[in-house]
């Protein structure tokens, strides 16, 4: 389906989950409304109170294809799925049905390694820099690591996700009712270029 993202990867740690609650605020922020789909039986469901956008549990195959089902009768709506990690066939069945793909990865080399294995596996994904460092030395030293082993893939990556300690705010069971400034902003940079790559406008 055109309007399923999915966040996969092979590796662990590289901020998918927070990836998708991030663009799912930021996609509330910016009028659109959307969901997002817990797949990792590692992880609880989290409550929707008073978010933009609202969490479900596609923990389990019927469940999923419940939620998918959903989608397909509600066609402003766009799905965000979280895929948990070191799960190579799910991610492939995860690419399949999304119409856009975001790998998640870190500044690491290992995480750096494991992502341009996975560009390749999936030719329709974006790598999107995750949990970036925020100190310009630590932002120059990892666009260095960039250049030295991503430069054929450039064109393939989204703007970084900088590191905001305040994320963790949207993965708390109940989200509180005022966030910061700054995680607002990152969030709905994020949804913007997620937007643009969906060829879908901003809401009025």
């Amino acid at each position: 389906m055109e309007r399923i993202i999915c966040v996969i990867g092979n590796k662990g740690g590289t901020g998918k989950t927070s990836i998708t609650h991030m663009l799912c605020h930021g996609l509330g922020l910016l009028g659109k409304r959307s969901i997002a789909v817990l797949t990792d039986t590692a992880r609880e469901p989290l409550a929707r109170g008073i978010r933009r956008y609202t969490p479900l549990d596609g923990r389990s195959p019927d469940k999923l294809a419940e939620i998918v089902a959903k989608l397909e009768s509600r066609p402003k709506w766009l799905g965000v799925i979280d895929g948990g990690g070191n799960r190579p066939a799910m991610d492939k069945k995860f690419y399949e049905m999304s119409g856009l793909v975001l790998l998640p990865f870190r500044e690491s080399h290992e995480d750096i390694r494991t992502v341009r294995s996975d560009l390749d596996a999936f030719p329709r994904a974006y790598g999107i820099p995750s949990q970036w460092p925020t100190n310009p030395w630590q932002q120059m030293a990892a666009e260095r690591t960039l250049d030295e082993m991503m430069q054929d893939y450039r064109p393939r990556l989204l703007d970084p996700v900088y590191s905001v300690s305040a994320s963790k705010l949207l993965l708390e069971y109940e989200m509180p009712r005022d966030l910061p400034t700054m995680l607002n902003n990152i969030c709905r940079a994020l949804a913007w270029q997620v937007l643009e790559r969906l060829n879908l406008p901003e809401e009025e």
